[in-house]
């Protein structure tokens, strides 16, 4: 622990990605002690170790936290470098107490404190906020581990570029955006299958001027912002779809897979003498598989009942867990609305959190 730290503090942040620097900047305004604890060696890693060519789909002018605009062109859509590098300047330019390298293992409570535990390091804490999203273990079919030794097989969280690759075809399993994406880049070098049911595209091209004007507004202020809520009953009933089958083709529209000349394929059903196996019955006998099924939270270090029958998503109302007051949620997907797992919606639901924090009483030391 670094000299003169305490071990007794007011709040904890877990996480020290967009979320965790949101809460952090709101404490901070309000002149309330904590600490922000992250497992990567620089704020913003998070971002950094995502693929090369990863962009937004939100421009920059909706991507700014509160206190310190965006340094990209207004209608430009960022890459991941300068999400990361902006962080990391957000957490200097409001000298924001992040604790880099410290991957948290368990969270738990001993009487009326919480107690976070890093390794052989612990700090306790009236308030902890998970700052964390909802995308921590790669999801990979269980058979993924039949198919033949010699196919390159690579999760989208672990694929930065083509040069990964070996030579031969690529199946790219899973047809939602990083699928999209990933399947377009890879086709410059290989024969390229893209498996999976496509859950719907925008049908323009979001780059363009009546994008700028009339569609990024209405989305990103309007509809995924205010109308997409836990609060609206359409909110209600979208939340769980959108959930679990992703949001519809953004950048990518299906003709650009075509004239890529990536081969559509059904889903991917399990394996047949080491080969994937189609829904359809054909097998495949690519060189490599890239498996962009999705990721799931990890919450197995939080010894706290706090979660429903799932195990998967805490027990919360806009990040206020109610069955252990002083234990807050920000990050996660569709958390409040629809916004809430991107850099637009996250700094409303921070200061929620934080308002939150402030009705109760200061409890360092």
């Amino acid at each position: 622990m670094p000299e003169g730290e305490p071990a007794h503090l007011d709040t904890v942040v877990i996480g020290g990605g967009q979320a965790g620097l949101s809460v952090g900047h709101h404490l901070a305004r309000r002149g309330r002690p904590f600490l922000i604890l992250d497992a990567g060696q620089r704020v913003g890693d998070a971002w950094r170790y995502r693929w090369d060519s990863l962009r937004l789909f939100t421009p920059a002018r909706y991507d700014a936290l509160a206190g310190l605009p965006f340094p990209a062109p207004a209608h430009s859509f960022p890459t991941k470098e300068q999400v990361a590098d902006y962080l990391e300047a957000y957490a200097a330019r409001f000298q924001l107490p992040v604790r880099t390298g410290v991957r948290v293992d368990r969270l738990s409570r001993v009487g009326g404190r919480f107690v976070v535990a890093a390794g052989d390091r612990r700090w306790e804490a009236g308030n902890v906020v998970v700052a964390m999203s909802s995308f921590q273990i790669p999801r990979v079919p269980v058979f993924a581990g039949d198919l033949n030794p010699d196919i390159v097989q690579l999760h989208s969280a672990g694929y930065r570029n083509p040069s990964q690759l070996q030579e031969g075809g690529v199946l790219v399993v899973g047809a939602g955006n990083s699928g999209a994406e990933i399947a377009l880049e890879v086709a410059g070098r290989h024969p390229t299958w893209l498996a999976g049911k496509e859950s719907g595209h925008v049908p323009f091209r979001i780059e363009g001027a009546p994008a700028r004007y009339v569609f990024q507004p209405m989305l990103f202020r309007v509809v995924g912002h205010r109308v997409l809520t836990v609060d609206t009953p359409i909110g209600r009933k979208l939340r769980p779809k959108l959930l679990s089958h992703g949001a519809p083709l953004v950048r990518v529209r299906p003709r650009d897979l075509t004239a890529a000349g990536i081969r559509r394929v059904p889903r991917v059903a399990g394996v047949r003498d080491g080969h994937p196996l189609l829904a359809d019955q054909r097998t495949l006998e690519v060189a490599n598989v890239i498996w962009c099924t999705g990721s799931g939270p990890d919450f197995s270090w939080i010894d706290l009942p706090v979660f429903g029958d799932d195990q998967h998503e805490p027990i919360h109302r806009r990040g206020v867990v109610a069955g252990q007051p002083g234990l807050y949620f920000v990050g996660l997907s569709f958390l409040y609305a629809m916004s809430s797992g991107f850099l637009p919606g996250v700094d409303r639901d921070a200061e929620h959190v934080v308002q939150a924090i402030l009705a109760g009483p200061a409890l360092s030391g």
